[in-house]
């Protein structure tokens, strides 16, 4: 599809190569217009208002067989081929800038001269574009210094490009020419070639920091010229066209944007309705999740008498629901407290919520230095990898590290989680991935493993990615520049748990929705 950038460039070179308006015979030729011109300019010479012009007029045909010569003054013709740009109208001609066109330099300015206030604005370049900040001046300067409303104006200098000026009479800076011109040439027409004509302008410019074009290059530059009346239609036709290229444009804007965040919100739709229970049919066959989180429990407490792990501080946390719908929290020996204001949205009955830290053994990584860091060896992540590198899940490592740092290091074995507590934005922060290299990987500091867990590792993934878990990472965070998010505070997040069975359907379902979805956004 054409953008609207490229639809505006199109209209404009079919305007000023005499293609979007028809050439009509009883308007006659610029042949005409161009002698009328050139006699003003005599006329001013013989007055004394004028110098000649250093080598003669210049006067520009194309002979029988489609050539272009130019002659100066009493000079030979001279072919000119290869300058033309494009091809134009039998009643059309070319013509060099300066044989049609004045360029009038502004006034470079002392910082002493400009005020914060005073009688005249002093327009600067920035002022034509993004800059709203005005300087003034007191300085009373020859007529030709001050610019004035609707005339034809051209930057020159870092942006580029003519504009037609709409405002009070300004002093004008000396990277700006006010462009002059015969009445037998209409503003607007000039305007838009000009507008045409930047891309071609640039070519020539010069400097690296800011660049800018020489009036000795613009002075010889050709113009195109239709007859008067010809021109008068043109400017019609394009102030026609021009509202439609910007609604144009905006609608385009508007897709594009929906291009890029539709995807976004359909995946993050369809994974809050995954963890809302919506995705999936409830069994009665399926064993409700509080007997799941009961052997979880109980699996916990094995360990620790083993010795294998140690007692959860405070208590193991026990959520339910009671016969009025309201959720309760106990933790260890202690009485329960009312989280029903923690619950972001209702699940179904046969679910049940829980703390992150009660489904996995949670784990901070620990650093491991950039200098530290191979191309071969044995794999490694890095908390800036898991938001640059991987989506959802890590295939293929991109970072290595020597035998014994990767021993000293913390490490993830294959299915288990891993995501970040520091980022640049809320969106950095518990980003979540699944280790799907099919080995243990050491990771680095600002990094979380999540371990240990019964539950299925792809459906707390999508409860890790979902738009409620956003929320609670958001409300967990600290910081401005660097965002930060505890170790602790990501243990109590809270978990909406199905049944185990259903966790699986839900990812299957998850998967398959997001597929399709991308398929008919594709088409």
């Amino acid at each position: 599809m054409m953008s609207a950038k490229n639809l505006r460039d199109s209209i404009l070179q079919m305007a000023v190569g005499g293609k979007l308006v028809e050439q009509r015979e009883e308007e006659g030729t610029a042949v005409d217009l161009l002698a009328s011109i050139r006699e003003q300019r005599a006329q001013l010479v013989r007055e004394k208002k004028a110098k000649p012009v250093k080598g003669g007029e210049s006067v520009i045909w194309r002979d029988d067989d489609g050539h272009w010569f130019e002659r100066r003054g009493k000079g030979k013709a001279v072919c000119i081929d290869d300058e033309i740009p494009f091809d134009i109208p039998d009643s059309w001609c070319w013509a060099r800038m300066k044989d049609v066109l004045t360029f009038v330099n502004g006034r470079a300015y002392k910082k002493a001269e400009l005020l914060s206030d005073g009688k005249y604005p002093v327009l600067r370049v920035g002022n034509l574009f993004t800059n709203s900040e005005w300087y003034y001046s007191n300085l009373e300067l020859p007529p030709e210094k001050y610019c004035h409303n609707g005339d034809l104006l051209y930057a020159w200098s870092a942006s580029f490009g003519p504009t037609i000026w709409q405002g009070e009479t300004c002093i004008f800076h000396y990277h700006i020419w006010n462009i002059r011109h015969s009445d037998s040439l209409l503003r607007r027409y000039l305007f838009w070639y000009l507008t045409e004509d930047v891309n071609r302008v640039k070519k020539y410019t010069t400097g690296s920091a800011m660049i800018h074009v020489s009036m000795e290059h613009m002075n010889p530059r050709l113009i195109p010229i239709p007859p008067f009346e010809e021109q008068c239609r043109i400017v019609s036709k394009i102030d026609e066209l021009m509202p439609l290229v910007d609604e144009y444009g905006e609608l385009q804007q508007k897709r594009e944007y929906l291009d890029r965040e539709l995807p976004i919100k359909l995946r993050k739709s369809i994974l809050q309705a995954a963890v809302e229970g919506k995705l999936t049919e409830q069994s009665d066959d399926d064993e409700p999740a509080s007997l799941l989180l009961a052997g979880i429990r109980e699996k916990r407490a094995q360990l620790v008498r083993e010795g294998k792990a140690k007692p959860v501080k405070g208590g193991e946390s026990i959520i339910y629901r009671d016969d009025a719908g309201h959720w309760f929290e106990r933790r260890g020996k202690s009485d329960p407290v009312c989280i029903d204001e923690e619950i972001p949205f209702d699940i179904p009955d046969s679910w049940s919520w829980a703390r992150l830290n009660s489904l996995a053994t949670l784990t901070r990584g620990s650093g491991i230095k950039r200098s530290e860091v191979r191309e071969e060896g044995l794999p490694c992540v890095r908390y800036g990898e898991l938001y640059t590198t991987y989506d959802t899940e890590i295939r293929t490592p991109h970072s290595f590290v020597d035998q014994g740092i990767f021993e000293a290091a913390k490490k993830i074995g294959p299915d288990d989680l891993i995501l970040t507590l520091t980022g640049e934005n809320d969106i950095d922060i518990g980003r979540a991935v699944i280790n799907r290299t099919g080995e243990t990987i050491a990771f680095g500091g600002d990094l979380l493993s999540i371990a240990d867990t019964q539950m299925d590792r792809e459906y707390l993934l999508v409860a890790l990615r979902s738009p409620a878990l956003s929320k609670q990472r958001t409300q967990a965070s600290t910081g401005n520049i660097i965002v930060h998010l505890g170790a602790e505070k990501v243990g109590r997040f809270l978990i909406p748990v199905p049944p185990l069975a259903e966790q699986r359907q839900i990812v299957d379902k998850y998967y398959y929705l997001v597929k399709i979805e991308a398929l008919k956004l594709n088409r």
